[in-house]
């Protein structure tokens, strides 16, 4: 990796400098579009009391779910936990500390955080345990609370097609939380299938532009289905 080439030739040092104690920002949702080597190689690094903010926790044994069963997970920030068990069981054990957040403010959290802005008041959550010990304000008559942003030491994100200077393309719903992960992050690593040279890739296509990534990767995955559903 040089200059503008954004290219790294393998795991370890498209994670390099990722510490114990770190913030994890991760994209996907569910098990669509999560970067899964990238999990892997934290899992093989050994790096423990992350916080991962995520839209969820990957499931048993798969994605961010691997990290559970290390123990390397000590706070996560997430909109929906329900396809995990060792998630449920860590939490009802005080092992894991859990933020749940409104799927939507999540991800203006995010934004927000990429954005350069601290704060911002949403109407989500006013009335609710999701408001306790927040700022709340009335304006033109409705009632808001007080949100902070989210940024990370390291956003792992998931893409299709990027170029040597990091453009990245998502294809179809695997674009999901990933462009505003990348955005908000330190550093910003994206693994995708492909990478192409520069100019291949139509302008008005590029989902992230190469400015909010640091590490480029090309992988190999096996797309698991969350939930396989067969006809009889």
């Amino acid at each position: 990796m040089s200059g503008l080439d954004k290219r790294v030739d393998s795991y370890s040092e498209a994670l390099a400098g990722l510490t114990d104690g770190m913030t994890v920002l991760a994209g996907g949702f569910g098990l669509c579009g999560i970067p899964e080597n990238l999990i892997e190689q934290i899992r093989r690094l050994g790096v423990r009391d992350l916080t991962v903010v995520s839209n969820n926790c990957g499931v048993d044994g798969f994605g961010l779910g691997v990290l559970l069963e290390d123990r390397q997970i000590r706070k996560m920030i997430a909109s929906y936990v329900g396809e995990n068990a060792l998630f449920e069981q860590q939490l009802l054990s005080g092992e894991l500390e859990v933020e749940l957040t409104p799927q939507g403010t999540l991800a203006e959290k995010l934004r927000a955080g990429g954005a350069g802005i601290p704060a911002f008041f949403t109407a989500t959550g006013y009335g609710t345990p999701v408001a306790e010990g927040k700022e709340a304000r009335q304006i033109n008559g409705r009632h808001y609370i007080l949100e902070p942003a989210i940024t990370g030491d390291f956003a792992i994100v998931k893409g299709w097609k990027a170029d040597h200077f990091g453009n990245v393309i998502y294809r179809h719903t695997a674009q999901n939380f990933n462009p505003v992960m990348a955005t908000a992050g330190r550093i910003t690593v994206v693994e995708v299938e492909e990478i192409v040279e520069p100019g291949e890739l139509d302008p008005a296509h590029i989902h992230t532009p190469g400015i909010y990534v640091d590490r480029i990767i090309q992988g190999r995955f096996e797309k698991r289905i969350e939930k396989r559903t067969l006809r009889a």
